[in-house]
């Protein structure tokens, strides 16, 4: 393998980006074990103050889940989601953020986000950990990132997810934020806001195995619970298109009939986590390591496709909607891929 280096001279700025993005990927990839390990340790280690309190955490961590889904309402801890330190992880790839039509803030929005990638970059730097520009470009919409249920029964992780908005994409948790107030005067509003625009990467594990740089393969035909649950909340869904997304990383190939892959199926269908092995570049050199590569990611926000409340949707209903969201999707990607991919003749949707 010929190896490629990175140039000696590289900017300051340059360097801090790329030290910014190896913590954010070495934490995304880590942190549910280190986790687990932190509180093995205190509980193992720590006094007798220390051990008390550990046992407290872990009963409220499992109430507070249990009751309030863990929720932070409003948009959570502003300091932590727009700030220097986070620009610095959007500003090494880029990562960009295209607004197409009004989200009027007298609704709550499901956006149906895709592709998945290998860790959902695009979606959780625009609507998680730097939200400057999304709020400048759809004012009073929280926007939140919904992430598995089980990231939010891991003590620590949990609270680091929290602070960054992302969300538990359970039904229940779902209803709760689509349900919430659009009333300006109502006390959950306090902020400003009124409406939850909350991100579900639909295609989800499944979707992330077949992660590979030029190839736009939706997981969709066969998701259909993201419509039901706009229906029953009355909630618009608004497509929306990460350009780019499968460029940042590769993976090991591992097509559908490989052993790697049969492995990755069941302990998806164990766990819920698809156990992928990314490649990327290095501190050094940009052949291999653990780094996402430097390539532009444009998120494309779609118009909301309106519905119809319905406590309880018809299978007819529910597919004409999701009809229209796959032809949204089609018509966004036909009409900007020649923008934001480069050799886009080449590159084809495959919605499975």
């Amino acid at each position: 393998m010929k190896i490629e280096w990175a140039p000696v001279k590289v900017s300051p700025r340059r360097r801090l980006q790329t030290l910014v993005t190896a913590f954010f990927t070495f934490s995304f990839f880590t942190l549910p074990l280190v986790s687990l390990i932190i509180l093995a340790m205190l509980l193992y280690y720590g006094g007798i103050i220390v051990r008390t309190l550990v046992p407290i955490y872990l009963v409220y961590v499992y109430y507070d889940h249990k009751k309030n889904h863990s929720a932070v309402d409003g948009n959570g801890w502003l300091f932590n989601r727009n700030n220097a330190f986070n620009r610095n992880y959007r500003d090494y790839f880029p990562v960009e953020l295209v607004k197409t039509a009004d989200l009027p803030p007298n609704r709550n929005y499901i956006l149906a986000s895709f592709p998945h990638g290998v860790l959902g970059t695009g979606i959780c730097i625009n609507m998680g950990l730097d939200i400057g520009k999304w709020l400048s470009l759809f004012p009073q919409v929280r926007p939140k990132v919904a992430t598995l249920d089980q990231h939010f029964i891991t003590p620590l992780l949990r609270e680091l997810l929290r602070s960054w908005g992302l969300v538990s994409v359970s039904k229940e948790s779902l209803t709760y934020y689509l349900s919430k107030s659009n009333d300006p005067k109502h006390s959950d509003n306090r902020d400003g806001f009124t409406s939850n625009a909350v991100a579900i990467l639909v295609g989800g594990a499944q979707e992330a195995l077949d992660t590979h740089p030029g190839k736009y393969i939706l997981t969709l035909k066969n998701r259909k619970g993201f419509v039901k649950l706009a229906i029953r909340t009355g909630s618009p869904i608004v497509p929306t298109f990460s350009f780019g997304e499968v460029d940042i990383f590769d993976q090991v190939n591992n097509p559908p009939d490989s052993l790697l892959r049969r492995i990755q199926t069941l302990v998806k269908k164990l766990t819920g986590i698809s156990p992928l092995i990314p490649v990327g570049r290095g501190f050094f050199n940009y052949t291999f390591g653990f780094l996402p590569h430097r390539r532009p990611v444009v998120q494309v926000v779609g118009a909301p496709i309106a519905v119809k409340q319905s406590a309880q949707p018809t299978a007819e209903y529910v597919d004409e909607i999701h009809g229209q969201v796959i032809a949204a999707l089609e018509l966004m990607f036909d009409k900007h891929k020649e923008k934001y991919l480069a050799g886009s003749k080449n590159i084809k949707l495959v919605i499975q």
